[in-house]
This record gives structure tokens, sequence and C-alpha cells, in this order.
């Protein structure tokens, strides 16, 4: 054997010989770790991530090239994001400026809220489910949702009136795109009651709205793309447990912490 593969009978005999040393230990205990993770969070970690959750959940501080190499010798990777369909303009009643200005930081809860309408799509169903959602800029955190079969006004403006009910305190600046919920004048005036600013993303510029965007991204990547739904009631509750997920168990890497658990802290300490 050693002839054939062109190797020295000292090398195999070294080989052969040699124990399991710590390093092999710490690497098969890892290893199990990714798998748990992988299989608990249906694939939806690469490298980068799995190595952040791995150190945040479990105290330790493992080199993101380590983690990288197991993960490929294990053949473990997360699940591919999918491309969002093009911005659809529309004919607005009232818009505002881009005051938010891409400044996707906050420094306290209610400060600045984003909001959009995504939509889903039941397997040969000709209905629609659309989700509209609120997210605070400070922890990242889904404010608010509301489901609907309808993307009309009444879906987003009871969405802001639960928001609002919620955080009665609250007068942020609401970004939204210019979908023609947002620029009512019945959206406006909601805004006006609470002396609440609104922000508007310019038209084509999906990107002014990124934090909302990247969570449908993530919405539909990590959940919605993994199965196929037969059934719309099957179809809401997943949302809803994945926004449950989203909210108090998923480590999000711009807090390097769980949404709820940081939203609780600032809102203790205020």
């Amino acid at each position: 054997m050693c002839r054939i593969l062109d190797i020295s009978r000292a090398s195999y005999y070294k080989w052969s010989n040699r124990g399991e040393t710590d390093k092999d230990r710490t690497d098969w205990e890892i290893s199990q770790i990714i798998i748990e993770y992988d299989l608990a969070f249906n694939h939806i970690l690469g490298y980068r991530r799995m190595t952040t959750w791995i150190n945040h959940f479990n105290g330790t501080n493992y080199n993101v090239k380590r983690i990288r190499r197991l993960m490929k010798k294990l053949g473990i990777s997360s699940v591919i994001r999918r491309r969002k369909s093009k911005y659809i303009k529309s004919k607005p009643e009232i818009t505002a400026e881009n005051i938010l200005n891409r400044k996707f930081t906050a420094t306290k809860p209610n400060e600045k809220w984003l909001t959009d309408v995504t939509e889903f799509k039941v397997v040969g169903q000709s209905r629609k489910v659309y989700l509209s959602a609120i997210i605070d800029l400070y922890d990242k955190s889904i404010v608010e949702y509301q489901l609907s079969n309808r993307n009309d006004n009444s879906l987003v403006f009871k969405n802001f009136d639960k928001a609002i009910a919620l955080n009665l305190e609250a007068h942020p600046t609401v970004h939204s795109d210019r979908g023609y919920q947002y620029t009512s004048k019945k959206f406006k005036k909601k805004l006006d009651d609470i002396s609440a600013t609104q922000s508007m993303s310019r038209v084509g510029k999906c990107i002014d709205n990124g934090p909302c965007e990247g969570f449908w991204g993530i919405l539909k990547s990590e959940m919605y793309y993994l199965h196929k739904f037969y059934d719309e009631e099957e179809l809401r509750k997943a949302i809803v447990d994945y926004i449950t997920f989203y909210n108090t168990k998923r480590l999000h890497g711009a807090i390097n912490s769980v949404p709820s658990d940081f939203r609780k802290l600032a809102l203790k300490s205020a």
C-alpha cells in the first residue's frame, strides 16, 4: 500500500501510532456544536454567524477560520438568499424627504422606525398573504406586525395603530418607501397625531430602507424559501413563529444580542 501510494513506511507507522491530540478533541466538540446549531436553526448560519453564535452562547472565542474549516469538512453551509423583485413605482398624494438618509442607528428605543410590506404565496392558490412590519433601529426588533390577504391601507394602518398602542410615549421618525399606503393623507395624519416625523426613500432606491429589505431577505431565506406551503394557515403560523424566534432567540450581529433582551435592558434603564 505504501509503495502504491508513494508513502514511506516510516510516515505510515508514525501516522498509525499517532494518538488523539487536544486540538483533535476540541475540533470534534466544536463539530458537534456546529451540527447541532445547523439543525436547530434550519441551516441559516454561514461560517461567520456560526462563529459569532457559538462564541456568544458558549462563552468561547473560536477563530472564524477554524469554524469555516470545520464547516467545510462537515459539508455544512448556509442557505442562499434569492434575488428580490424590482421596485414598483406609485403615484403619491403626499411625499416626504429622505430625512433618515441611511442613518440606520439610534440612541434609544422608539427613536427611529422602519416599515414596509412584503408578500408570500401559497402553493396552488391565487390568494396571497401580505405582511406589514415595523422595525426599531435601536434594537433591530420587530415592534409590531400584521398579516392580511390584502395589501391595502387597512393592513398598514392597523399595524401602525398596534405599534403605537404598545408604545404610547413613542414619537419616532417613521421611514418607509413610497408605497401608496404611506403617501396617503390618512397615514400622514396618524403620524401628525403622535408628533412623529415622516421620512421616505427616494424613488427606486430600496437601499434607503435597507434594514427593512434586509429583514425580508432574512425571513424568506431562513424560513419561507426552505418549505413549500400548501395551506394558508400553516404559512401564517410559520411567519408568526419566525418573528417570535427573530425577536427572542436569534442573535443579531449588529447589537451582539437577542433583540428582545437588548430592548428590555434599554427600556429598564431609561
